[in-house]
């Protein structure tokens, strides 16, 4: 599978060892202004967008145009994410966005929501999230706190929905935390007078990222439609 890299930083890096070593071949860097490159020329199966936040749109469209797929894990560029839909969609191409790409992360997600289902009784209980990522983070909470707060409002119709440190009483509060060298930290917590439930997901490396988002690209390549990692785990799941 040829694959386009839209962003070359350190994820960008290491999704290319892991593409190569799953038998991939990188066609194309983009870490400038993708309008400075031939994406007809490329032969590129399917591009994988780990952009900054202000490049992610006009990478993701120009690749739809291009009768591209795109799998993107740039957060921070979601005030446009239908507009992006809508062009995936007349281009007759093929998308997944997800905040998290990694597998395990995936699987904590499925964790999350099953979780907020059977805690959204108990009004003794009071919900917090907490994510601690690398001080090179741009975005502020993460895209993955962000989904996580946003399966729990789906199950919790009390909840009215997430803030940033100062939450209401109706609000779910988000804390988040710039530390050196953590490739990223998630904990939901459950807390009341009696006990405290948490869950977890501690990333090691970036590699569980860069591997999830190759994996995507694999299951869209040849696809046309918006697709999810749900998708992705229903497939992996089913072989």
């Amino acid at each position: 599978m040829n694959i386009a890299l839209l962003g070359y930083g350190r994820m960008g890096k290491t999704i290319e060892e892991i593409a190569e070593n799953r038998g991939h071949k990188i066609v194309l860097k983009v870490s400038d202004d993708i309008e400075n490159h031939d994406l007809s020329e490329s032969n590129i199966d399917v591009a994988i967008d780990f952009s900054i936040p202000k490049a992610a749109f006009k990478n993701i469209t120009t690749c739809f145009k291009n009768n591209i797929p795109v799998v993107s894990g740039t957060t921070g560029w979601l005030d446009d994410y239908e507009k992006a839909r809508k062009v995936c969609q007349d281009e007759d191409s093929a998308f997944i966005y997800a905040s998290n790409f990694s597998l395990g992360v995936n699987v904590f997600f499925e964790l999350n929501q099953k979780l907020a289902g059977m805690m959204q009784g108990l009004e003794d209980y009071s919900v917090d999230i907490e994510e601690i990522h690398h001080l090179q983070k741009l975005d502020s909470p993460s895209g993955t706190a962000i989904t996580l707060a946003q399966q729990i409002l789906q199950e919790n119709s009390k909840l009215k929905g997430w803030q940033l440190e100062n939450a209401d009483e109706d609000e779910i509060p988000i804390h988040a935390k710039r530390e050196e060298n953590v490739p990223g930290t998630h904990t939901v917590t459950y807390d009341s007078s009696i006990d405290k439930i948490e869950i977890t997901h501690t990333a090691k490396s970036r590699q569980g990222f860069a591997l999830g988002a190759v994996v995507a690209a694999e299951y869209l390549k040849g696809k046309s439609g918006i697709f999810t990692m749900k998708d992705v785990l229903s497939d992996l799941f089913q072989n």
